[in-house]
């Protein structure tokens, strides 16, 4: 099937914007990979020091003729998803030395939880967490003893600043190796009700626990389809996983079998043998627009908007608003999961998941199928289903027709003809609004404003029962220099309250909200942002607002808007205590939200 003529346009548009950038870039990842294998520039003293704890390894440690593979690993037992991973370096070294070579966990790096820190101060530490994890990788990488690198991270900032550090590092072959989603539990649909209910008081707290804790109950990632399970389908699309690797329950066989197939594939395309693919290869402009493209086909998390084109970057490439829009506008949404519809990932797994899915859009011509992933050449391999046949992991053709067709439809017969996020533009400046999962009659909205300064504010306005009229909540200074672009996904059970109520709202602020983000339209990461002398600072209580998501616009419709002086708050409050003190450097120096507010990147 021909390439689709705006996945074309967009894709040498993103090639010519980054040529110069790239080149570069290229150039010091083939300087790297001339150099030969790392370990012979490396003294004996530096080897010494590399190897002194690694017992029966040592020796073929020494000889240098097979491969070390170094793990970077995002471990915790705080994040449910990562908590499987606490005994993957055990079976990664145990299947490297099968396989004829090493492994050794070169380093570790932070991950936060954002359901822990979702309304508290520590969310204002979760977005730069990204460049902190890349930063740490770096650190890992940077012992120079490693042939391929497997990296181990699923949630939200973790995959992006991993995939920074390991495009950093580009010469040096790169398997992401996920954990996979938790087991199924409370539907997540019942949840959000119990959270409304919460909301309006008319249930306890003991049992609005007793939902979440059947929600949230095991390991693996939370089983929406949240920042967590897109990136996951990310690493899918961009070629970067082992294929169907994603959605595949921790604590199986077949999660363990795929762990070990990476160890053996990471061994096999090493400079040392005769597949060499170094990560800066596979990350091309054509991995990103794939990435781009599964991001608007599963209505997947607006926090992608500005973890991409801080990972392209890292590769040379440079990504801007409208090739997320353009691409949307070409792409139909084929996943109705949670937020979106009543299914969650395991559901959507079982459905044909991300195989049938790319299937779909390959034969739509609206993925890049000429691309060099970690397992081949070729994007066509990530249409197929590991099984484990007795007991031997195989490859085997995925669905070829949905299995569900109201969670999973093929690209002929999709949700919407048109993919879950749209760009907006105006006289507020420009940012994002998720639609896949807002009706349309609520994507078009006039209203006065009510301007907040913190998302507690909010809450405290609507337990006053002061929002009584068709509203948009104005949440500003929230955006990455003022206080680190914290989500306001605690702002949704409110808000969602007012629109079952009947009232027309909306979210208008510089922050974020959350990937699971749903039903109430939200204009999101507003670029420039309120501390850095965006428009939102100038904004009234009162003053009308049109939010047009279907045409792209966002506006202020006050005639004296532009010779207004903007407001300045006292700021330091929320820039002090639990380690937001630490992070004074990262706020002066951050990019804005239309570059994916990058620090190091």
């Amino acid at each position: 099937m021909p390439l689709h003529p705006r996945i074309e346009a967009v894709t040498e548009r993103i090639r010519t914007r980054s040529a110069e950038r790239r080149a570069a870039y290229l150039a010091q990842v083939q300087a790297a990979a001339d150099a030969g294998p790392v370990r012979a520039h490396l003294s004996c003293g530096n080897q010494a020091h590399a190897y002194a704890a690694m017992g029966p390894d040592k020796d073929r440690l020494s000889e240098g003729r097979a491969p070390n593979l170094g793990i970077v690993t995002a471990y915790n037992d705080m994040l449910s998803a990562h908590q499987p991973f606490e005994g993957f370096p055990a079976v990664i070294r145990e299947a490297a030395r099968k396989a004829g070579g090493t492994a050794q966990v070169a380093g570790g790096v932070p991950a936060m939880c954002d359901g822990v820190t979702q309304g508290q101060p520590g969310m204002e530490l979760s977005l730069f967490s990204r460049d902190v994890i890349a930063l740490s990788a770096g650190v890992a990488m940077s012992h120079n003893c490693f042939d391929a690198a497997l990296w181990l991270g699923v949630c939200d900032k973790i995959v992006p600043g991993l995939v920074i550090a390991a495009a950093t590092f580009g010469h040096v072959p790169a398997v992401f190796v996920p954990a996979g989603p938790m087991t199924s539990g409370l539907p997540n649909d019942e949840k959000a009700k119990v959270r409304q209910q919460f909301a309006q008081g008319q249930i306890g707290r003991d049992k609005l626990m007793e939902a979440e804790m059947a929600s949230y109950h095991g390991p693996g990632t939370c089983t929406f389809y949240g920042t967590a399970n897109t990136n996951q389908m990310l690493m899918e699309f961009m070629g970067l996983h082992m294929p169907g690797a994603a959605f595949v329950n921790p604590g199986t066989p077949l999660r363990e079998a795929l762990t070990e197939a990476a160890t053996e594939r990471a061994m096999a395309i090493t400079a040392l043998g005769n597949d060499y693919r170094p990560v800066g290869h596979v990350l091309d402009e054509r991995a990103f627009v794939n990435g781009i493209v599964g991001l608007m086909a599963t209505g997947g998390s607006t926090n992608l908007v500005l973890h991409l084109p801080a990972m392209a970057r890292a590769a040379g490439i440079e990504l801007a608003l409208e090739d997320f829009a353009e691409i949307s506008d070409a792409v139909p949404l084929m996943a109705k999961v949670y937020p979106n519809g009543l299914a969650d990932v395991n559901h959507f797994h079982a459905a044909g998941g991300l195989g049938f899915m790319i299937g779909e859009l390959l034969g739509a011509g609206l993925l890049h199928e000429d691309v060099c992933t970690v397992a081949g050449d070729g994007l066509a391999r990530y249409t197929q289903e590991p099984k484990l046949v007795d007991g031997a992991l195989r490859w085997e053709p995925g669905a070829k027709e949905t299995l569900n067709d109201r969670i999973l439809r093929p690209a002929s017969d999709a949700f919407q003809p048109s993919g879950g996020l749209r760009q907006l533009e105006g006289n507020l400046g420009r940012g994002v609004i998720k639609v896949s999962s807002v009706a349309p009659e609520r994507q078009v909205i006039e209203a006065p404003a009510r301007i907040f300064h913190d998302q507690n504010e909010v809450k405290a306005a609507f337990r006053a029962g002061e929002i009584t009229q068709d509203t948009i909540v104005v949440v500003r200074f929230q955006g990455p220099k003022a206080n680190g672009m914290p989500e306001l996904h605690a702002l949704t059970p409110t808000l969602s309250v007012l629109q079952d109520r009947g009232l027309k709202v909306a979210l208008v602020t510089d922050g974020r909200m959350s990937g699971a983000s749903g039903r109430v339209p939200a204009a999101i990461h507003l670029s420039p942002e309120a501390a850095d002398g965006g428009p939102l600072a100038r904004l009234r209580d009162g003053d009308l607002i049109r939010l047009d998501a279907p045409s792209g616009r966002l506006e202020v419709l006050e005639p004296d808007f532009e010779q207004r002086s903007p407001t300045m708050p006292d700021l330091s409050g929320n820039q002090t205590g639990l380690g937001r003190a630490l992070f004074a450097a990262f706020r002066t120096h951050v990019g804005p939200a239309s570059n994916g507010a990058g620090v190091v990147v």
